[in-house]
């Protein structure tokens, strides 16, 4: 009984890779959160692997920690090892990425990327009234929260095409050389510069930004998504006209709030899937960012 003992205020947070700015902040955020509850965590670095990722979700349920919050570093891969948790009778809650094949996860914990699509969809129509031509760099294919994104694009759009025309569309892959190479492409096939080049992510907005700068244009509007701290930086010095903030470390934080009701007096969240709301950050609301403190 006694290593049971000895875990039994313990609570492991995993993430993909802390070779991610983006998963550094999440495990910070989990960190503070869970030690504000009381409880001492178990730091674990998926380091990109899966089989580690795996590991240290073996290794904490012979601990016998009393709860695991995750981002898991691939959906399918990481589902036996968070099956073994459920079945071990810990307590999971996922944040950012969602498990759905794994029965018994006590909640999820994401933005809504439909959403976020959308809201950059309705920032193109607020800055352009009169309608605008639009190049839009959509995510890896077959990732969620691409599909999602662009859906929330073409909900906005698709209905006024009309006055909004998507003049080319292609994935650049989430990558910022990708995303400087297809908007390059883009550029030259174009009889003239479009008003607007939207991102599904910050990396790709970036590269593009490039592009448009190594054309020697100005006055295109670009719009980015994850609100990191060098598309702030942009955002404030006119580089990038906006970003969309999906709050990664209220996600974080709320995964824990989630996990130690349930620990402390099995309180159950009254939605499985708890979705955070993102929202497009400009010059005009800056300071509502949560990563402007990381900002250079």
């Amino acid at each position: 009984m006694s290593s049971v003992a000895l875990a039994a205020d313990k609570i492991l947070a995993s993430v993909p890779g802390l070779s991610f700015p983006f998963f550094v902040h999440m495990m910070n955020a989990f960190k503070a959160e869970i030690a504000k509850q009381g409880f001492e965590v178990v730091e674990s670095d998926g380091q990109v692997s899966s089989p580690k990722q795996t590991a240290d979700i073996e290794a904490a349920i012979t601990q016998g920690v009393k709860g695991i919050v995750i981002s898991p570093n691939e959906v399918d891969a990481m589902a036996p090892a968070l099956q073994q948790a459920v079945e071990a009778g810990i307590p999971v809650v996922t944040v950012d990425r969602r498990v759905a094949q794994v029965e018994g996860i006590l909640a999820h914990v994401g933005a809504d990327n439909v959403k976020g699509g959308e809201a950059q969809g309705n920032l193109i129509v607020s800055m352009f009234p009169d309608g605008a031509t639009i190049i839009n760099l959509q995510g890896q294919s077959g990732a969620s929260p691409a599909i999602d994104r662009n859906k929330g694009l073409h909900n906005v759009l698709d209905p006024l095409a009309d006055k909004y025309k998507i003049v080319f569309e292609q994935t650049a892959g989430f990558a910022r050389d990708k995303g400087l190479s297809v908007t390059e492409a883009a550029l030259s096939g174009l009889a003239e510069p479009p008003k607007v080049i939207v991102a599904a992510n910050d990396d790709m907005a970036l590269g593009a930004m490039e592009a448009v700068k190594a054309r020697g244009l100005s006055g295109i509007a670009i719009i980015g998504f994850d609100a990191l701290p060098e598309a702030l930086a942009q955002v404030r010095d006119g580089g990038l006209t906006a970003t969309i903030e999906q709050f990664p470390g209220q996600q974080s934080a709320l995964g824990v709030q989630t996990l130690v009701a349930f620990l402390k007096d099995g309180t159950k969240p009254a939605e499985k899937v708890l979705l955070i709301t993102p929202v497009a950050i400009t010059k005009d609301n800056l300071n509502t960012a949560e990563r402007l403190g990381e900002v250079k």
